[in-house]
């Protein structure tokens, strides 16, 4: 993600040679923890808000955050520091991770959830307690920069985490049902895109690209592209992709970065290890300065994905978006690629 416009996104916080198709591959990754599925949202629970990233300046945002988890239903509980400023972040390195580690000591908090995303999670990776988050399992939601906090508890402890709107996101009925039924109802959801045609005599908008055809079953690890790549080669990067699948979503990146960090993924040898790919919503990334030759970001996925001979599509309803679904960060899941869906295989929550 594009930091020169992290304050503007404040509530968004073929080059290979032909193969042919495959069918389902089966291959789950081991993890370093066991996996720790939290409990379920009920009406009535409360909620936490952090702010692990970047500040808000206003104070509109915070009355909507808290409007929009009340008509969910749920209390809301505003971390000590959530107001705090340092630089374009919310409070100090030690204030940040001091308030998230507190919610999930608090016995009175049954999910966490960020404010918004911006920059600067990756600052407090050192400062977790991990014991804390992996003896107190809960609900931990976010997305964007958020998706270094999501890899580390998953390396660190196991939890499975959520890939999904802020409390400043536009929680309109495509986000909250995805996000009901998966918190509160403990459904194992099939996320598909919306098939609305408008006025149109075919869908134009959300279509689904295949990029390679078949089925694919691994643990869903993955998020912001560029906050991924940004933390790889530390101890908070996930050890073990094996079987996994990769899901990525990106905002205000230009072509030729997404190029960058798509190698990177591949000479890290994360692309060679997966078992399946899912790329969400590329929001505002365009060639930018690099105009006239630039590749098309379709060339830039077929170049790194085509020839791992895995099933792989894109435009799933991942990313900088309104319609933003709720993905379960280190569950097992299948995806067809040839129907662009992600059918999950385990309970969300308890």
């Amino acid at each position: 993600m594009q930091r020169r416009k992290f304050i503007q996104n404040i509530g968004i916080g073929s080059l290979a040679f032909p193969l042919a198709s495959f069918t389902q591959i089966d291959k789950i990754a081991p993890t370093n923890n066991s996996v720790i599925i939290p409990q379920g949202l009920k009406e009535g629970d409360t909620v936490g808000v952090v702010s692990p990233s970047s500040a808000i300046f206003e104070t509109e945002p915070y009355e909507i955050a808290k409007e929009n988890l009340e008509a969910m239903g749920l209390k809301v509980k505003f971390g000590k520091f959530v107001k705090s400023r340092y630089g374009h972040l919310a409070g100090t390195d030690e204030e940040r991770a001091g308030e998230l580690n507190k919610m999930f000591r608090d016995e009175n908090i049954q999910a966490v959830m960020a404010l918004r995303g911006g920059s600067g999670a990756a600052r407090i990776l050192d400062k977790l307690d991990y014991d804390t988050i992996k003896n107190n399992p809960k609900i931990f939601i976010g997305y964007s920069d958020i998706t270094a906090l999501h890899l580390a508890i998953y390396e660190k402890t196991g939890l499975v985490t959520f890939h999904g709107p802020l409390a400043v996101s536009t929680w309109n009925s495509f986000s909250f049902d995805y996000f009901k039924r998966l918190l509160f109802d403990k459904e194992k959801i099939t996320f598909t895109n919306p098939t609305d045609k408008g006025d149109n005599l075919v869908q134009v908008e959300n279509r689904i690209r295949t990029i390679r055809e078949g089925e694919a079953t691994g643990r869903l690890i993955g998020g912001n592209l560029s906050v991924l790549t940004g933390i790889m080669g530390s101890e908070y990067f996930p050890s073990d992709w094996e079987g996994n699948i990769l899901y990525l979503e990106d905002v205000g990146e230009q072509i030729y970065a997404v190029d960058r960090m798509m190698s990177q993924l591949q000479l890290g040898g994360v692309l060679d290890k997966i078992s399946g790919f899912v790329f969400g919503k590329c929001t505002s990334c365009n060639p930018g300065g690099s105009g006239y030759g630039s590749l098309t970001m379709e060339e830039v996925i077929d170049h790194y994905i085509k020839p791992l001979n895995i099933p792989a599509f894109s435009g799933a309803m991942i990313g900088h978006i309104d319609d933003n679904v709720t993905i379960p960060n280190g569950l097992k899941a299948k995806i067809n690629a040839t129907k662009g869906s992600i059918e999950l295989q385990e309970n969300p929550v308890k």
